[in-house]
């Protein structure tokens, strides 16, 4: 905390320098349309920049005006916004009934969070949820679709801004912002810090979150060039969390807030990103752009995982978790690169652009790791269980704990793909068709692997009238299989895990933008899933052999909506519909995530809402938002409770002032966000908490 406060002090002071004349805010809250507060027709995921009304992809935008009403601090915040999205675990969601993992930095590939860390929203100006299959621009990837963040970047134009937080469970924080112009002719710099710390919501459990985030911008001869550094410092006692056990109708055995971990153990990443991206319009139809991405990470964790229920007074009443006890820490590092040409041009009277581009990435994963299983009754030397309901924490230090030497693994990563995208408009018609190839390499211990793919996509728009359009797509995606099934051993090496998908649908921009609606249905099939062979040890060579021919089929339907109730009456809503079942395997083991023929932590229903009313003689507005998310099975067959949580924010604007008051889960609800094993069991929802911010703009 220290640290941030001299940073303010420092980014004030620097502030009163840069500041030519006084910008004093006028005490107004914006009543502007829904789609200035929170739509944008800005989105950098689909390559190709283009309006949603003439686009044949599915793109979700949170931006920043809605993470700020809603008081948004991490990726958990904001899935509720994004029709077809739930919250699997950690940074992990289930997308259009798919499990999926995979983040993007502006376009490019490597996540500094990636491990068990969730993404912070400090220094990100707005979130993109590209929906479906996406390896024609991106590569690898679920067909659930994909998160790209977009980071804040300097702008020539001064402006600062400086708030601090208080709340429930010991909250406590700030943050400083200045961006602006620089002595230097052509050039704009942004300086940003963030800490805060609380306890959370389980026992022994606190977060403590440091970002420290600049860049340059620097207008050349010819377009722009950003760089930018940024420090991430996650401090978790208290951590890796798992779950609340539960019985098998899905209610919590003991208090949500009970915590297998003990005290002294925690989670802590560190990570460094320096990036450089340029960009340039040589003429008015040509634009270019290239980036190049550096991520070095090192996640620790140290902490005790539930490893079995027991009953310890044979009463018939599971009363106590067994453990065991991890010690891992993950280094990592990887290189991307990526770069992108945009030209328009007329071919025989049609209206055309032509999409180009490359990208290359290296993640280099060191693993160490060991542990000691704990036994089921007190011993100097190992984990103690831990009770249910009566929890003592200490009863063996885990410095008397006997483990074994650090087991390593060392895996690397190489993917590159080069795609080209060609659009034409005749009239009302807009088509799309674009390829993509691309070549990968896994290397893990003795084991190595590579291969190419091909993807392919292809799109049509029909202009019903200028508020009004109607598109299909097709697009497929693939996915490399897991280096340590490729051994010849087990049958390997082989072929990709790959997505197909049929999507149709409509988009609105109705009564000059203030109703704008979508409106999708989506059929995807997911074929040559890996699992066990049948035949178990085909060769003989004491290795059980895998095949390849499992598939999955997921349905759905999904609506989006944003409107003006009234000038300063803003509500945003959206509802999917998903079914995803097997519909091809072997017939005698399962496959990854499924819960008989259907998949775990993936609802067949979901509504999220937020409302925003706003009073602007009295600098007030009032929101409210929801979230209802159906029922669902954990991993391990067990039911995951449906709920519904309401959370509001009250924000208050005078001048140059803002104080937010967030309160999450409004009425307190008990509730799983989603399941896990039945060792592990659910992941508990929050309890209802309350903060402050208050927050001064230059």
């Amino acid at each position: 905390m220290r640290r941030v406060l001299m940073l303010s002090a420092a980014f004030v002071a620097m502030a009163s320098a840069v500041q030519a004349q006084d910008t004093a805010v006028s005490e107004v809250v914006v009543t502007g349309r829904a789609q200035q507060l929170y739509r944008t027709q800005e989105v950098q995921a689909g390559r190709l920049p283009t309006p949603p009304l003439e686009s044949s992809q599915a793109i979700q935008v949170i931006n920043a005006e809605l993470i700020a009403d809603q008081g948004a601090r991490d990726a958990q915040d904001l899935y509720r916004n994004i029709s077809g999205v739930s919250f699997f675990s950690y940074a992990g969601v289930t997308a259009r009934g798919f499990r999926q993992e995979e983040i993007f930095f502006d376009g490019l590939r490597g996540d500094p969070y990636a491990g068990f860390s969730v993404p912070q929203l400090f220094n990100v100006e707005r979130v993109e949820f590209l929906k479906g299959p996406a390896g024609m621009l991106y590569g690898p990837g679920a067909p659930g679709g994909l998160f790209n963040y977009v980071t804040k970047k300097a702008e020539d134009e001064f402006s600062a801004r400086v708030a601090g937080v208080i709340g429930t469970e010991a909250r406590y924080g700030g943050s400083v912002e200045v961006s602006g112009g620089l002595p230097i002719e052509g050039v704009a710099g942004r300086l940003g810090a963030f800490y805060e710390e609380q306890n959370t919501a389980r026992v022994n459990a606190r977060s403590e979150v440091l970002i420290l985030d600049g860049g340059l911008k620097i207008d050349l001869p010819l377009g722009e060039l950003n760089l930018q550094a940024t420090h991430y410092d996650q401090n978790l006692p208290g951590n890796r969390l798992r779950g609340v056990p539960v019985d098998n109708l899905g209610k919590f055995l003991t208090d949500r807030r009970w915590n297998h971990n003990e005290p002294n153990d925690f989670l802590r990443l560190e990570a460094n990103v320096y990036q450089a991206s340029w960009s340039a319009e040589p003429t008015e139809r040509l634009s270019l752009d290239a980036a190049v991405r550096y991520s070095e990470g090192l996640e620790t964790q140290k902490y005790h995982e539930p490893f079995g229920l027991l009953d310890t007074d044979g009463d018939g009443v599971i009363d106590a978790s067994r453990r065991q006890y991890r010690d891992q820490i993950r280094d990592q590092s990887n290189w991307s690169l990526g770069g992108n040409l945009v030209w328009g041009f007329d071919l025989a009277g049609v209206e055309s652009r032509l999409l180009a581009g490359a990208d290359w990435f290296t993640n280099e994963l060191v693993f160490d790791g060991r542990s000691i299983n704990g036994a089921v009754r007190v011993t100097p030397t190992a984990p103690a269980p831990l009770s249910l309901f009566a929890p003592v924490f200490g009863v063996t230090p885990a410095a008397n704990y006997v483990l074994p030497v650090y087991s390593r693994s060392v895996t690397e990563t190489e993917r590159a793909g080069g795609y080209l995208l060609y659009e034409a408009t005749l009239g009302p018609l807009i088509g799309t068709v674009g390829a993509r190839y691309d070549r990968f390499e896994d290397v893990s211990g003795a084991t190595s692997f590579e291969d190419d793919a091909l993807t392919w996509r292809a799109g049509l728009v029909y202009r019903v009238r200028p508020d009004v359009s109607v598109y299909g797509q097709w697009a497929q995606s693939f996915e490399p299989q897991g280096v340590g099934s490729q051994t010849p051993l087990a049958g390997g090496p082989f072929e990709p895990t790959e997505g197909e998908m049929f999507e149709a649908g409509v988009k609105t921009e109705l009564m000059g933008g203030r109703v704008q609606s979508s409106a999708a249905i989506y059929h995807i099939t997911r074929t040559n899933i890996l699992q066990a062979d049948p035949r178990g040890d085909v060769g003989g060579d004491g290795v059980n052999d895998l095949v390849a021919f499992g598939e999955i089929t997921s349905k759905g339907v999904e609506v989006d909506l944003a409107a003006d109730l009234t000038p300063n009456w803003v509500l945003t809503t959206s509802y999917a519909y998903n079914d995803t079942r097997i519909t091809g395997d072997n017939g005698r083991t399962t496959l990854t995530n499924s819960v008989g023929d259907r998949f775990a932590n993936a609802p067949e229903h979901t509504v999220g809402f937020w409302t925003r009313y706003q009073f602007p003689a009295l600098g007030l507005a009032l929101a409210l938002g929801g979230d209802y998310v159906d029922v669902r099975r954990s991993l391990s067959n067990q039911k995951v409770r449906p709920y519904f949580v309401l959370d509001a924010s009250i924000i208050y604007t005078r001048g140059p002032w803002r104080a937010l008051v967030r309160i999450d889960n409004l009425t307190d609800e008990v509730y799983a966000a989603s399941g896990f094993i039945d060792r592990t069991g659910h992941f508990p929802g929050d309890p209802r908490s309350v903060f402050l911010e208050l927050s001064r703009r230059w």
